[in-house]
């Protein structure tokens, strides 16, 4: 809890305010796009890997998806997910349960997602923050993907031209 001072500055009272100045630096904190996010997408590309970004058909949205490889991978960050042993995850002194079941509710989350995505065939790398700052270990993930083989694609649906030359329409090309 917070100690707050009235008007006066005489009593003190006890509020669950969050600080004004806390809550506009943690608004800014985003979700995609972060830095390791990117260092990550830079590797993957410059090795040639293509990938789909946040695939919102897939269970969690991963960061990144490889949907030749039925791969999708996950950059956490070590305070929001609790990456076990490292330095970064440690809890903030204010607000001790409220920060305990946050991180709780994002671990639960991401076993979840995890389990989803595995009974839908696909695969699930968890790439750390800490871990993308590694060149040699991000270079030894991505070359891991490379080596995977990518699965048989299933025929697309093509664009067919109708026959009284309207405008066409999807179907599939024998």
């Amino acid at each position: 809890m917070n100690l707050l001072l009235n008007d006066h500055a005489t009593e003190k009272t006890t509020s669950h305010a969050v600080d004004p100045e806390r809550s506009a630096l943690m608004a800014k904190i985003g979700s995609r796009d972060t830095k390791p996010e990117l260092l990550v997408r830079k590797a993957a590309h410059a090795a040639g890997l293509r990938f789909r970004l946040q695939d919102r058909r897939l269970p969690g949205k991963p960061d990144l998806s490889f949907p030749s490889r039925k791969l999708a991978m996950f950059v956490h960050g070590c305070f929001w997910h609790r990456h076990p042993g490292c330095k970064a995850t440690r809890t903030p002194k204010s607000r001790i349960p409220f920060w305990e079941a946050k991180f709780q509710s994002n671990v639960e989350r991401d076993r979840r997602v995890e389990t989803q995505l595995e009974a839908l065939g696909w695969k699930v790398i968890v790439i750390w923050e800490c871990e993308a700052r590694k060149h040699a270990h991000l270079m030894d993930v991505i070359e891991r993907i490379k080596a995977m083989p990518p699965q048989k694609a299933r025929p697309q649906a093509k664009l067919v031209k109708d026959t009284a030359g309207q405008q066409p329409k999807r179907g599939r090309i024998s």
